[in-house]
């Protein structure tokens, strides 16, 4: 069975990554979206649990999907699941640069591949912002 992992903070689960769970189950015999917390972030507009929630009715029409909150390395849960790849979306060249250096350290810590999907170009610029007086403005 071909296991991929989609690993990432998903605050919010956008189009963008929507498009890559699609792809990523027409390629896959099962994928497992983790969404994860980032300390990298200021602070989550959705707690883990309401993320996971958000997603799975997100991806309810995918049989093949699994999602979990991910609270150990990357490459932990790989191994804890079977993933025979990590899968991770591309919005542009500049993501690029981190995921190379991530897909690198993942390969060297466990010996499992990243296989990177380009969104398409309708979800290449999406950003979310604070807006004025803690409303949220997407786009």
């Amino acid at each position: 069975m071909r296991v991929a992992l989609f690993p990432g903070s998903f605050d919010p689960f956008h189009n963008g990554h929507m498009e890559v769970v699609e792809r990523g189950s027409r390629l896959f015999d099962k994928v497992v979206v983790a969404a994860m917390r980032n300390p990298q972030k200021a602070s989550a507009l959705f707690n883990l649990l309401e993320r996971q929630e958000l997603i799975e009715a997100s991806v309810s029409h995918l049989d093949n999907v699994e999602i979990v909150a991910l609270s150990t390395l990357v490459v932990n849960l790989a191994e804890e699941i079977g993933a025979n790849v990590i899968i991770r979306g591309l919005r542009a060249v500049s993501d690029f640069e981190n995921e190379l250096q991530m897909a690198q350290m993942n390969r060297q810590l466990s010996g499992i591949d990243t296989i990177f999907i380009p969104t398409s170009s309708e979800y290449s610029f999406f950003s979310v912002a604070t807006a004025p007086r803690g409303g949220i403005l997407w786009g």
